[in-house]
């Protein structure tokens, strides 16, 4: 080891002596190039700089300019959210809040904030220029900073009400047809709840049934907001036509009466739950598929996810609540009497339900289950007069109390320009009643095909024995 230091100690003083001796050269002609190349780079002389006091004199007005600029912002308003929480959230002035807060009038319109709500904030550096929000369909709150303090002003934003008619022919639902014609759901939603106590909209609507709808459409500054009552309507089921009409009372209740006056409502539901499609039908001489045994089916099944409301059929008390053998949780409402109405296979009842409470038409008393003896979620409901079942799809409803006799003049005047936007009534070869007519000159009209008719069901047994696995077209 000692040999290889030596050796290599002996070739490195070799190499030092020509390099301490070429060294000055190289230091020399480095510094040459350098010179050489700064002077091709050196600039052609221009024109002096203006002094550094010109600069800053040129900037100042900038930044005067730049504090002057009004900044726009838009807030929506998120759940839970207050003014006080906006204004920290933005760095804005919360002194101009509280005197804002401190003008006459305005305080609740200002801090009655709801989730979606939009405030439009105008501020200089945080304070407050311009505050702006829609306190109601119809006003808007303005506050302005002005020399003396701040001002609040409500503008108003009147709404403009268009009627508007649309005709249109189904060929498979309502919707569809709605939607043809270019009616919202809101619409074909109010016009089924119009009808809903003549006419069963799953199972007694067929291909070339037409409907017919007045209705208010709503306009703010010439853009259309929404849609609002139905005034006038005319649905013409199976050859038989039903024509409805709203009137507002004097008292300020509004109804739909038909065009005599007699109430649209009457005094049951003809179905008590929102379904998807009827899973048994009324049959008191059905031969059960298990038992092989006639076993009546004695009210309707109305099949529906499990957790759907259902409402009662019309005002009643509870005469029973709790289990009922093969029923699963059933309700019992006694409405009169002599009328009685039976829901069986409940998931729950509604909190406040007991035997003895009193119910309104309408009203929740429970949720489609599955409990007793049932093969899928469904609402079993019967209808009974005098202890004897009915067909609930089928039996007569008895009407709402009609228009007394010193109203109907004021009736007829009102509702008068309202039907004549309906079709003219006409007879239709063949048809089994009255068909409307095309619809006036100048209203909208919608009769585009949609697609074919067809309701395909499961049957189920209404009281839970057993399952009908048979099936239904309706074409």
């Amino acid at each position: 080891m000692h040999r290889n230091n030596f050796a290599n100690s002996k070739i490195s003083k070799a190499f030092k002596e020509p390099i301490k001796r070429l060294a000055p050269y190289a230091a020399a002609f480095c510094a040459a190039l350098i010179l050489w190349q700064a002077a091709r780079d050196t600039p052609a002389p221009a024109a002096p700089m203006p002094a550094p006091m010109v600069a800053v004199q040129a900037r100042a007005p900038v930044i005067a300019q730049e504090a002057s600029i009004a900044s726009t912002i838009e807030v929506i308003v998120a759940r839970n959210d207050t003014l006080e929480a906006i204004f920290r959230r933005m760095a804005l002035d919360k002194a101009d809040l509280a005197a804002i807060r401190q003008l006459p009038g305005i305080r609740q319109s200002l801090d009655l904030l709801k989730p979606g709500d939009a405030i439009k904030l105008t501020h200089t550096g945080g304070g407050i220029t311009e505050l702006t929000r829609k306190v109601s369909e119809t006003q808007t709150l303005k506050v302005v900073r002005a020399d003396e303090g701040f001002a609040a002003k409500i503008i108003d934003n009147p709404i403009e009400t268009r009627i508007r008619t649309a005709t249109a022919t189904i060929d498979s639902s309502l919707f569809q047809a709605a939607e043809a014609a270019d009616v919202s759901d809101s619409v074909a939603l109010k016009l089924a709840d119009v009808f809903a106590w003549d006419i069963d909209f799953v199972l007694d609507i067929r291909e070339g049934d037409r409907f017919t709808a007045v209705y208010q459409q709503v306009y703010q500054d010439g853009k259309y907001l929404r849609d609002g009552e139905v005034l006038a309507a005319e649905f013409v089921n199976n050859g038989k036509v039903y024509r409805a009409v709203r009137f507002v009372a004097d008292t300020g209740s509004a109804g739909y009466y038909t065009p005599d006056g007699l109430p649209m409502r009457k005094a049951f539901l003809r179905a008590p739950v929102a379904f998807t499609r009827v899973s048994s039908v009324f049959n008191p001489h059905r031969k059960h598929p298990i038992l092989n045994l006639i076993r009546g089916h004695m009210g309707t099944d109305y099949a529906a996810p499990t957790g759907t409301p259902v409402h009662a059929a019309g005002d009643a008390r509870v005469s029973f609540a709790g289990r009922r053998g093969g029923y699963g949780n059933a309700l019992v409402l006694a409405h009169s009497s002599s009328v009685s109405t039976l829901y069986g296979h409940m998931s729950h009842f509604a909190g406040n339900i007991r035997v003895g409470t009193h119910v309104e038409q309408g009203q929740v008393i429970g949720y489609v289950g599955m409990t007793g003896l049932a093969t899928g979620p469904h609402l079993h409901y019967e209808y009974l007069v005098n202890g004897e079942h009915k067909n609930p799809q089928t039996v007569h409803l008895p009407g709402a109390e009609p228009l007394h006799a010193q109203v109907l003049e004021n009736f007829r005047l009102v509702t008068a320009p309202l039907l004549a936007q309906l079709p003219a009534l006409q007879s239709a070869p063949g048809a089994a009643g009255p068909l409307a007519a095309e619809a006036p000159a100048g209203a909208p009209a919608a009769e585009t095909p949609v697609s074919a008719f067809s309701v395909s069901s499961v049957l189920h047994d209404s009281t839970g024995f057993g399952d009908d696995r048979s099936r239904i077209s309706v074409n």
